[in-house]
């Protein structure tokens, strides 16, 4: 049943996140919000409307959830004026107003001020408000229990069994047709049409729709009503009717909870038992054992400007469903999951076997083959210093590492330190940047400088045109001049003649300038502090969060195996010259919105740096792993209480925690009454991430809550034993 039917579950459904396997993959077309992984206050969502700006309106049985791609929005009972927590239906008006549905009134929402009508201050016949939908005159059509109601601002309409014809005063789906005929579907009472003036009535016993509880209601283009029904879907054009069932076409379930109608004018229809397509011939059916939907009991659906569609399910939460989406992988490392030494990751290099040489902030040098991890820090290696800014691989395989105590060679045997002290090298913070032709190395940091191997050559802004000594990148183009990005601005040297652009002489966006790379085409893409600029010849083209998808002003780095790929504060993007796709934490499995580095093999997989965790994302196959991002530094900045996982489990599971400073901490075990069940911790503990065990063997099935505290800090959370 799509309404009405209290039953009040908070249950936590969590994504099972797997290691690499190849007897498991998925597609990224599905990506699933849980409590656990986003701000849904439920996992059972009951309603969802889009707004103009795209903002998802998500109704749950346990509050309000509004998300515009990145940002959560909570609303309930104890933050907002919202008179209950158990939303039905939203509607969205032509001001963008929201009209929320709830077990205990309507009320409407600018973004600011709530209003509460129930039927102590208003002409509303019951405090259940079903359904919500809005005519073209702006006005609202409100299916409660004690009726059908409209609202125009002002003035209240009540029709019920007893004014009029509508055949049960329970409404619990409402829709208006073209010729602004009102369409309500009641709970066992059929369905009523009301044109202003005349009520006509469909019921089993003087129509073909299928059974008198109608859940929902969707015209098409052609005017056609489709119906939702407890006993299949009917399709009704004001004069036949057809009807769709188990038993003569491919609905996975005769319980239909919603129906909607994309741009194609395909149905999509949720279910008890799953998703179903339907183009007007064919099927298209998609369940929890065939896809990534969450749960198979589907009960609103709603379809952006996209295309894409949100689903709501009973118990698994919220499934977006992009069909234009492409298969991939994500795969999530961090210190939690693998031997890579530090979360904070700050460069990356993919040497020509494949090795990915992976520098982080306090960790050292990781190296990955793919199996086996190595790594080199300041105690078992000649690395100076664990603080890595770049990494660069030359064509002998030798890989130059810059630190914050000096530039490193290691050419898998012998380590090479180059400071100030022992070389002619600018700066012992010099920053290794590309070789070029002739396999002379090129640094940054204290100026300019190549390394042929034996001679250091050295630019600085007093014996060149060089614009400022802090270089952060460069590339050489194909006649070998160098174009170089500093933090006063981009040069490009021939190896006689200089030629400096700056925001006073150019369009350069910014004179911090990040990252260069060089196109087919000899285009100059470069990455600056306020925005993406490319220049080809004379021709400068500006491209920021106003004018483009780009998701952060700041670029970090930018590779060019083909498209682009652009490393943001905001996330990972990729642009093709007219398209872009935006990978952040909120839509992907991308650890981290910061973004730092990336390296892309020759089979195009591309190895993610962030600021807490590193992400493989693999063309062909998905498979994820468990991400503990929060708790992404070898020294905690906080106290943090992780959700316990496997969750559910059945009989064990593991809770981890962190601490920021030595305290004493109790970590402990309750029942839904509130009773302790078991103390798992008790004792004082230094700084440092932990991992608990916890054997419920002995304990029954249901709920249960572990509560962490020490000093001040007190965190709880709930757990699932399901046998």
């Amino acid at each position: 049943m799509k309404k009405l039917i209290n039953f009040f579950i908070d249950i936590f459904i969590f994504q099972l996140l797997f290691f690499i396997s190849s007897s498991y993959s998925q597609n990224t077309e599905w990506i699933i919000y849980y409590i656990s992984n986003s701000g849904l206050p439920s996992s059972r969502v009951n309603s969802i409307a889009i707004d103009e700006s795209g903002n998802k309106w998500i109704g749950t049985s346990d509050g309000l959830a509004v998300f515009n791609g990145e940002i959560w929005t909570e609303y309930n009972t104890s933050n907002s004026d919202i008179p209950d927590f158990f939303i039905n239906s939203i509607a969205i008006d032509g001001s963008g107003v929201a009209w929320i549905g709830t077990g205990l009134g309507l009320a409407s929402f600018d973004g600011e001020t709530w209003t509460v009508y129930t039927t102590s201050n208003s002409e509303i016949p019951s405090n259940t408000v079903n359904e919500i939908t809005i005519d073209g005159n702006g006005t609202k059509w409100i299916g409660t229990q004690g009726g059908l109601v409209s609202f125009d601002g002002q003035t209240w309409n009540v029709y019920n069994s007893s004014n009029s014809d509508l055949p049960f005063n329970n409404v619990i789906s409402v829709a208006v047709d073209g010729n602004g005929t009102k369409w309500a579907g009641t709970n066992g009472g059929g369905l009523a049409s009301y044109d202003g003036q005349i009520w006509n009535v469909y019921k089993i016993s003087n129509s073909e729709i299928p059974d008198g509880t109608i859940n929902s209601i969707a015209i098409d283009g052609n005017g056609t009503k489709w119906i939702g029904t407890q006993k299949g879907l009917a399709s009704f054009d004001g004069a036949n009717w057809t009807t769709y069932d188990e038993s003569n076409s491919d609905l996975p379930d005769n319980s239909v909870n919603y129906v909607t109608i994309d741009g194609s004018g395909d149905k999509w229809i949720g279910t008890d038992n799953g998703l179903a397509r339907f183009n007007g011939t064919d099927w298209t059916i998609f369940d929890d054992s065939n896809s990534d939907l969450p749960d198979k009991y589907v009960f609103s659906i709603a379809i952006d400007e996209s295309g894409t569609k949100w689903i709501g399910t009973w118990f698994g939460g919220l499934a977006v469903y992009n069909p234009q989406g492409v298969s991939s992988a994500w795969i999530i490392y961090s210190q939690f999951n693998s031997d890579l030494p530090s979360s904070t990751i700050r460069f990356i290099a993919t040497e020509s076997n494949g090795t990915k040489w992976i520098g982080t902030f306090t960790g050292g040098v990781a190296s990955f083959d793919g199996d086996n991890w190595n790594v080199y820090n300041t105690s078992n290696s000649g690395l100076p210093d664990n603080i890595i800014t770049t990494i660069v691989v030359d064509g002998d395989g030798t890989k130059w590492i810059g630190s914050n105590s000096g530039l490193s060679s290691f050419d898998g045997t012998t380590w090479k330190v180059y400071t100030t002290s022992n070389s002619d090298i600018p700066s012992s913070q010099a920053k290794p940047l590309t070789i070029d032709g002739s396999g002379a190395l090129w640094t940054g940091g204290g100026g300019l400088a190549s390394f042929d191997g034996n001679t250091w050559t050295v630019y600085t802004t007093t014996n060149s045109d060089l614009p400022h000594n802090t270089v952060n990148s460069m590339a050489i183009d194909e006649s070998g001049t160098k174009w170089i990005g500093t933090n006063g601005g981009l040069a490009s040297f021939d190896g006689d003649n200089w030629n400096v652009y700056t925001t006073s002489n150019s369009e350069l966006p910014h004179n911090t300038v990040n990252s260069v790379a060089i196109d087919g085409n000899g285009t100059k893409w470069i990455g600056t502090e306020d925005g993406l600029a490319s220049l080809d010849g004379n021709t400068w083209s500006i491209y920021n969060t106003e004018n483009s998808d780009l998701p952060h002003k700041a670029i970090n780095q930018i590779l060019i195996p083909g498209t682009m790929w652009i490393a943001t504060d905001g996330g990972l993007a990729n642009f093709d010259g007219t398209n872009w796709t935006v990978y952040k934490s909120s839509n992907s499995s991308l650890p981290g919105n910061t973004v730092v580095s990336i390296a892309i093999e020759e089979n195009s997989n591309r190895w993610i740096g962030t600021n807490v965790g590193m992400a493989a994302y693999i063309k062909g196959t998905l498979v994820s792993v468990e991400d503990y991002a929060d708790a992404g530094f070898q020294t905690p900045d906080k106290f943090l209480l992780l959700q316990n996982y496997p969750n559910p489990f059945n009989p064990a599971t593991t809770i981890k925690y962190s601490l920021s400073s030595n305290h004493f901490v109790t970590l402990k075990v309750f029942d839904v009454l509130g009773r302790e069940v078991l103390t798992l911790v008790s004792e004082e503990k230094s700084a440092g991430h932990y991992e608990v065990p916890f054997d419920a063997s002995n304990l029954s099935s249901g709920i249960y809550f572990y509560r962490m505290q020490s000093g001040s800090f007190s965190q709880t959370k709930k757990m699932i034993l399901l046998r």
